[in-house]
């Protein structure tokens, strides 16, 4: 007996202040974690946020890039189709033989 308290009621209160430390601290950690939770869904949503802006750019950059290269393509085409003929031509000439001048009428 201590101060007018018996074992029994020191064993018991002492009992109920480390159970009422052992409920602090699992609400302490329960409210971390919950904290953690929200900063991550934050963070998720601002990485979806990015995404969506990101992928708009990159989609039109792709379209531009993709104008340019048709444009290149149709311009090569051209010319690659222009040197076919000319190349067609001269092989003409060199394997048959270059046509017989014009004569002026007599």
């Amino acid at each position: 007996m201590i101060n007018g308290f018996t074992d029994a009621q020191i064993i018991t209160g002492l009992f109920a202040v480390i159970g009422g430390l052992i409920v602090l601290l699992l609400t302490q950690v329960g409210a971390f974690f919950a904290w953690i939770v929200r900063r991550l869904d934050r963070v998720e949503t601002k990485i979806d946020a990015l995404d969506v802006r990101l992928s708009t750019r990159i989609d039109a950059v792709d379209s531009k890039l993709s104008a340019r290269i048709d444009a290149v393509d149709t311009k090569l085409s051209a010319k690659i189709d222009a040197l076919t003929i000319a190349v067609s031509r001269l092989e003409g000439a060199v394997y048959h033989g270059l046509p017989e001048p014009r004569r002026a009428a007599e």
